[in-house]
């Protein structure tokens, strides 16, 4: 069985693909429902599905709570109207020309922030958590232009909004919101770093994305990394770089049953690429 992706191929045997006649959750169209094989011993552990919503991201999964993977590297969670982010690095450009490295074009914090203001208008989420490593450094969330400061508290505005600390910055001092060291929501923690045999777990950091040969090329891209016990999140910063889910440690992190789904303009899952 093939799937569609983008332009991708992804092919599946006929038994992942069963057709559901469920309804998307936000227009009125169907959708097919795929779902991985089962690896032996995992037969208690929940069953693990995943979908593709053609409108809203790729849905899926974990811990039987049902979220969405959109394309712009958010995570939508609908039953709660929660839209999570991570690694955003905002200021990254002044922090690399604050020490001496190249200068580059200063507007991608502009950039981060227009991206997410179209998700928080396609979702209407009442609640943002920001997974960590927000900002560059310290320095960077001090330096931050009055007007993107002002755009944030824009962002902000009648939204709860959750600053989970990073390992680049203990959360942005002078901005609204809550700060917190990790967060925990219904059977899901919100946390910056994975932490070892802990399900239900949604984390960032490690900025991961995937590979995918066809016909000759290789596409590249962000990507999400879940099974059934976590979900790793790909940064959502416009200037962050990537560490391939075949690396380590993420290759250690995940299990052997673990999908990645692709970002871009229509999210794909494939089987994680080690």
């Amino acid at each position: 069985m093939t799937v569609k992706g983008e332009g991708v191929l992804v092919r599946y045997s006929s038994s992942l693909l069963k057709t559901s006649s469920n309804l998307h959750p936000f227009r009125n169209t169907q959708y097919p429902r795929l779902a991985p094989k089962r690896i032996a011993g995992l037969a208690a552990r929940p069953a693990m599905t995943h979908e593709r919503s053609m409108n809203l991201g790729y849905e899926f999964q974990l811990s039987n709570v049902r979220l969405h993977a959109l394309g712009s590297g958010a995570l939508w969670w609908s039953e709660h109207k929660v839209l999570c982010v991570s690694d955003l690095h905002l200021g990254k450009s002044e922090r690399i020309s604050r020490r001496g490295g190249a200068a580059l074009p200063p507007y991608e914090t502009r950039d981060t922030l227009a991206r997410l203001a179209d998700d928080l208008e396609k979702t209407d989420a009442r609640c943002v958590v920001c997974l960590g490593d927000s900002f560059d450094d310290l320095n960077a969330a001090m330096s931050l232009p009055a007007q993107e400061q002002q755009w944030i508290t824009k962002l902000q505005a009648g939204r709860r909004w959750i600053w989970i600390e990073g390992n680049h910055d203990p959360g942005p001092l002078d901005l609204g919101g809550s700060h917190l060291n990790e967060l925990t929501l219904g059977p899901l923690t919100f946390r910056h770093i994975a932490a070892p045999q802990i399900q239900g777990e949604i984390s960032g950091h490690y900025h991961p994305k995937a590979t995918l040969s066809l016909g000759g090329r290789t596409i590249s891209r962000p990507a999400f990394l879940f099974d059934s016990d976590k979900l790793i999140m790909p940064a959502f910063g416009t200037y962050t770089g990537g560490l391939y889910s075949s690396s380590e440690p993420l290759r250690s992190i995940m299990r052997k049953d673990a999908f990645a789904i692709l970002t871009g303009p229509r999210p794909t899952a494939i089987p994680m690429p080690r």
